[in-house]
């Protein structure tokens, strides 16, 4: 299995040698996310809850998903002292390394009940075809 090229600032969120899906992280804080495989793709799901579905961006770089938002605390008083705060706030980016054998360009997306889900098919597995081989050298333009 190849190593994945860590983006410049990343450091690794988690990793999983055995299925080859690798995650890493640019923010301070990452959505919880679940990766899972069903018969016909790979589903990714990110807990996002209180988030509106234009402040989430995804973006397929090779077999590399970057999942990118902002959750904002607009909706609390201006004046107010917080007792406990456990709800992460701000601006999150993380990227998920993806193993051959999955079409990250045809994936679909669908945010619903505060879970983003990425459904991302397996390649479909055409019938061999034949590669044609080429002399070279000096009998080439014989």
């Amino acid at each position: 299995m190849a190593l994945s090229k860590v983006p410049p600032g990343a450091r690794l969120a988690r990793s999983n040698p055995f299925d080859g899906v690798t995650r890493f992280s640019e923010s301070s804080w990452t959505p919880n996310t679940d990766v899972f495989l069903t018969e016909k793709s790979l589903v990714i799901q990110v807990e996002v809850a209180g988030m509106r579905r234009e402040d989430l961006s995804l973006k397929a770089e090779g077999n590399r998903l970057r999942v990118q938002g902002k959750r904002s605390h607009e909706d609390r008083p201006a004046q107010c002292k917080f007792i406990l705060v456990e709800i992460d706030f701000g601006t999150f980016q993380f990227y998920i390394d993806l193993p051959a054998g999955y079409n990250l360009h045809k994936a679909k997306a669908l945010y619903q009940n505060g879970i983003l889900s990425v459904d991302v098919p397996i390649a479909s597995r055409s019938s061999a075809e034949k590669i044609d081989v080429a002399t070279g050298g000096e009998d080439a333009e014989a």
